[in-house]
């Protein structure tokens, strides 16, 4: 398993953590998902070989945020 942590521009409302996580555990090889609202920080643990990095971002940016990191 591999980790990821991306940098968000400030989450506003915790709602949003159920949002980002959700998404994030509904792809195929993400292990844990984790937003931590304060720091606007997301961790994620994946299978390399099932899903890249880049493919979380984009998940991320879909769901209407920006990942500056």
């Amino acid at each position: 398993m591999t980790a990821v942590k991306f940098q968000l521009e400030p989450l506003t409302c915790p709602s949003c953590i159920k949002k980002i996580e959700g998404a994030l555990k509904k792809t195929d090889g993400v292990e844990e998902a984790k937003v931590l609202f304060n720091s606007g920080k997301v961790k994620a643990v994946y299978d390399a070989d099932r899903v890249a990095p880049e493919e979380l971002k984009t998940i991320i940016e879909r769901l209407g945020y920006t990942v500056v990191a």
